[in-house]
């Protein structure tokens, strides 16, 4: 990064943090620098843009914890206010400040003064840092869809004459999102491949595959979103038609997916732990990332952040997840009732980099190898996460730090095939050969399975527990294809924690209400605990645990009680799977947050999402 940028974005952050809103939208930067003189030239253009990386690339803890970590898949000590029973209202809300659009601001200041530098640079280049710009508008505008709904379409700098957007209602979200599709189909084709300043092994410049990356995620993502929802939550009402339909933007999804699969340079990184746990991203397989630095002093504290006990939210794998992976021969588990220190035998190589297994070892501070052994006091299911964590950064490692230096991949190829894999399923365009080049292709280099058979193959061996889950006791049944629900499971083993894929996911099928229905609605179902493991205790990596339901006992670190809220139980009542009763809720409302009143205070025509309330 180029310390003049840094300087100049800093320098208009600090302005906005001291402005009101009206104010926000009307002060002109150019007290800082003369626009007229300073996008003139290439170098300007990738100053300027450089700055913008550095505040559009998600934060270390939002990619490596983010919203997953309030779903189905992950157990934690307690939610968010979102999700607790009538706590969430639009007086608690936030998100619509005049900081939140400030970073659209910036790149609307560089659209409209960018046309300087026309004469000075070549129509390639000069097309490439347009790209770049209108990438950044698309990300961080879909980034409020998502949130809000519908919301502001920012295509220049905002002054005290656009009433419509200081005090008029929200646009609608299908014109927001076709203008996204713009902006991001204009990028997809003027972004270049490779060059100065373009692509590098760092993985930060964006460039053709970094928009065909974006592109792939958001049409798929918007795609599906209007297929399994019949209304636009913002309005209750059905969606207008007026411009893309669900299957306009499926195509999109799967050009671009289809892109980055068949004709890019990237493959599948050989080491699927190494993706998250390296210092240096893997540039085969990663398209743009955030990397960490310990010259430079940039880490973080995800693993301190997993394995604490004072400070985490005791973040813990469920059976669940769990029981997505299939065998090493590509079957699935029969059974969730199996011990934890037999239930990674024999699995997709997945499990075991995400979650502790037994025999994992890690460097003690003496340098030596020891057993990676459990502290279930970490957790709330009994399951350990791993992902991201590096053992030797961990509390229970002797003379540990609560520094990491894993870098955090935003966009990869592997997410790309699962995007081209589902986007060719939803449109009835799934083939053998598609098959083979996603799933089939993440199972083997990635999951170390053995054969991955095509769904409608005479070998494929179907698994009910996996249809069960997506359609049994869900408020917004469907009918499910064999692949499509393979293409669920893969996104699971693949894509969990890492940048609220599964939170994304679940808002976009229409199964929020999963979250509420965890276990029969009791909370986070764990282990399974054996009657004789009950009676006897178990062995896992080195240390031996009993179990006990005694509140007061000092035997086990599971903490096992009897009591109903906020506390362990066992399924069985003396043995079973360990359950962490928690309660959630879920309502229609909530595919979208509310608008905050502070943001009606100032401009009454925002207007509210469907089935929140004011006060």
């Amino acid at each position: 990064m180029k310390t003049i940028s840094k300087s100049v974005l800093c320098c208009l952050a600090a302005i906005a943090a001291l402005c009101s809103c009206e104010k926000f939208f009307d002060r002109q930067p150019e007290d800082k620098f003369d626009a007229d003189r300073f996008f003139a030239s290439k170098t300007d253009l990738q100053y300027y843009t450089n700055g913008l990386i550095d505040v559009a690339l998600p934060s270390f803890d939002a990619v490596a914890l983010g919203d997953d970590m309030y779903t189905d898949f992950c157990g934690t000590k307690d939610s968010e206010s979102f999700l607790w029973p009538e706590r969430y209202t639009a007086a608690t809300a936030s998100g619509w400040a005049y900081s939140n659009w400030g970073f659209l601001r910036q790149v609307a200041y560089m659209l409209d003064n960018m046309g300087n530098a026309r004469e000075n640079v070549s129509v390639e280049y000069y097309n490439h840092y347009e790209g770049v710009a209108r990438f950044f508008r698309a990300l961080s505008t879909f980034n409020k869809v998502k949130k809000f709904g519908d919301v502001y379409w920012i295509d220049h700098v905002v002054s005290p004459a656009d009433s419509a957007i200081l005090y008029g209602p929200r646009q609608d979200r299908e014109y927001v999102m076709h203008m996204v599709k713009e902006d991001l189909v204009f990028a997809c084709e003027n972004c270049l491949e490779s060059g100065e300043g373009i692509r590098t092994p760092g993985c930060v410049y964006v460039n053709k595959y970094t928009a065909e990356a974006l592109a792939s995620r958001v049409f798929l993502f918007e795609g599906t979103y209007r297929k399994y929802h019949s209304v636009n939550p913002s309005t209750g009402k059905p969606w207008n038609g007026q411009y893309e339909s669900a299957e306009d933007l499926l195509r999109l999804a799967l050009k671009y997916s289809g892109n980055l699969v068949n004709d890019s340079p990237f493959t599948l990184h050989g080491n699927y732990r190494e993706l998250f746990t390296s210092t240096t991203l893997p540039s085969d397989e990663v398209i743009w990332g955030r990397t960490c630095n310990e010259e430079l002093g940039v880490a973080h504290k995800v693993t301190y952040k997993y394995c604490s006990t004072t400070s985490s939210k005791l973040y813990g794998p469920t059976k669940d997840y769990v029981m997505m992976f299939l065998g090493s021969d590509g079957k699935p588990l029969p059974s969730g009732e199996i011990s934890v220190t037999k239930e990674f035998s024999a699995r997709d190589k997945r499990l075991t980099a995400c979650v502790l297994g037994p025999g994992q070892k890690m460097k003690n501070a003496k340098g030596e190898t020891v057993d990676f052994a459990p502290d279930f006091t970490w957790t709330t299911t009994g399951y350990i996460w791993i992902k991201w964590v590096i053992p030797e950064y961990s509390p229970m490692n002797e003379g540990g730090t609560d520094k990491s230096l894993n870098s955090v991949p935003v966009f990869r190829l592997g997410e790309a095939m699962l995007n081209y894999a589902e986007a060719a399923e939803e449109l009835g365009m799934l083939t053998q050969d598609i098959w083979d080049k996603t799933i089939g292709e993440l199972r083997k280099v990635h999951g170390g399975i053995s054969s991955a058979p095509f769904p409608s193959s005479a070998s494929y061996q179907k698994d009910q527990w996996l249809r069960d889950y997506y359609t049994v006791d869900v408020k917004h049944p469907v009918a499910l294809s064999d692949a499509a629900l393979e293409i669920r499971r893969e996104r699971a083993t693949e894509l969990m924690f890492e940048e609220g894929h599964r939170y994304d996911d679940l808002m976009r099928w229409n199964m929020g209400d999963i979250l509420e229905r965890r276990y029969n609605h009791q909370g986070w179902r764990g282990i399974y605990i054996s009657p004789e493991e009950a009676k006897s205790g178990f062995d896992f990596n080195g240390k031996h645990f009993s179990v006990s339901t005694s509140k007061t006992s000092n035997e086990t670190n599971y903490k096992i009680t009897t009591a109903a809220d906020k506390n362990f139980t066992l399924s069985g009542g003396s043995y079973g799977y360990l359950i962490y009763n928690y309660k959630l809720q879920w309502d229609e409302k909530m595919y979208l947050y509310p608008i905050p009143v502070t943001a009606a205070n100032v401009n009454p025509q925002l207007g509210q999402n469907e089935g929140w309330q004011w006060i």
